[in-house]
């Protein structure tokens, strides 16, 4: 029996979570993958593009090349680049014989555009650091610290349990000791319980992140407006007439009234348009499902830990509207869930109890362990007889 009794200390030993002390939990995620997936593509691709644009002008030169005539000289027909590419205007004649004018001025701030929508779709990112993760990193501190200590309590109370079986003689007695804490609601964990229900009635978090995703969405509508108006404008148009009888030159009888001008760099235009609208209409479904998230609550990770005595969110029906505070932890619990160790012990415990043969009653992780000690997670039949026998 001794060889069993220690068999059972070092299986309860062993089952216990190690004490994380010090600087602990420096991985904590505080950003969902699908959100830092949004933030690095939303930021990073136009901003990439941006590049290339760069690149691609100073690489090739000048993005314009004019016609000039023939008389002219070759400083001549770079100042008609330079004053093109500077008015970036196109004169078209009208049967009036009124010259109408359209500026072609998305060429030119292509790159800068690209990178004001960097520094847009980064606003939101911004906010959630600011506004959202030094609650959030404090909360998920409180509850995976809290959730390791319940498991660890647990384990320790069947330890206990263990003990008071070896000391007393008498059967009756580990069985009294343990109803009397069921009935009296010993196991109860209250910080814990009371903190997750709490942050039931909280919003702050969940109005971060709702904000968050929809200033997303509404920069990604606005980044649709700006494309279809303004560069589909002058999409095609590959050449375009310029004038550079302005100032001192207007009077100057030897220089045409309009030059032909082609933008070599239309194609590279035409690329970053194309590429910016395909990107981010597939990241509005995402943006969309992220959202979507909400408004459900994340059961599989709560019916885990109702394996905790008087863990009972579920059971109590105590779960309401899952748009709030707890519903948000949730998600970054499970994000974070390589940093709750007792997660992934309590899986194994309700996964052996949901294939258990001999239909005990096991509910939590306390009964289990005390199947595991050698002891039966209830009175045994012939105790509870023998009791009757004695209290007729």
């Amino acid at each position: 029996m001794s060889l069993a009794h220690t068999a059972a200390e070092y299986m309860l030993s062993d089952a216990l979570l190690p004490d994380r002390r010090g600087p602990r939990l420096k991985g904590l995620r505080l950003e969902l993958p699908l959100d830092r997936m949004v933030k690095f593509v939303a930021v990073g691709f136009p901003l990439l593009l941006m590049s290339l644009a760069f690149a691609q002008e100073f690489s090739s030169g000048s993005p314009i090349s004019c016609f000039c005539p023939s008389n002219f000289s070759i400083r001549q027909a770079a100042y008609v680049d330079s004053s093109c590419w500077d008015s970036l205007v196109h004169h078209e004649q009208e049967e009036s014989g009124q010259y109408k004018t359209k500026s072609l001025w998305p060429h030119k701030a292509l790159p800068y555009s690209l990178l004001a929508l960097a520094v847009a779709m980064y606003l939101p990112v911004l906010l959630w650091q600011y506004a959202a993760v030094p609650a959030l990193s404090s909360d998920l501190l409180v509850i995976i610290s809290e959730l390791d200590k319940s498991y660890n309590r647990s384990i320790r109370l069947v330890q206990h349990m263990l003990k008071i079986q070896q000391k007393s003689s008498d059967p009756h007695v580990l069985w009294d000791e343990l109803e009397k804490a069921r009935k009296e609601r010993y196991f109860e964990f209250p910080l814990l319980e009371r903190y997750l229900a709490c942050k039931q009635r909280s919003h702050s978090l969940v109005a971060a992140y709702l904000l968050r995703n929809s200033l997303l969405l509404l920069f990604t509508s606005a980044t649709y407006l700006y494309l279809g108006h303004f560069h589909l404008d002058v999409f095609f148009q590959e050449e375009f007439s310029c004038s550079i009888k302005t100032g001192l030159l207007s009077d100057e009888t030897h220089i045409p009234d309009l030059i032909t001008c082609r933008l070599t760099s239309l194609s590279v235009f035409q690329i970053v348009s194309l590429s910016s609208i395909a990107v981010y209409t597939l990241l509005v479904p995402v943006i969309i499902y992220n959202l979507t998230r909400l408004c459900r609550w994340d059961k599989r990770l709560l019916s885990i830990y109702e394996m905790l005595p008087a863990f009972d969110l579920l059971s109590r029906k105590m779960l309401g509207c899952p748009i709030n505070d707890l519903n948000v932890i949730l998600l970054f619990l499970r994000a974070n869930i390589s940093e709750l160790i007792s997660f992934s012990w309590l899986s194994v415990l309700s996964a052996l109890k949901d294939t258990d043969t001999q239909k005990h009653n096991i509910d939590t992780v306390v009964d289990f362990m005390t199947l595991l000690a050698g002891l039966e997670p209830s009175r045994p039949k012939q105790l509870t007889h023998g009791i009757c026998d004695e209290n007729p």
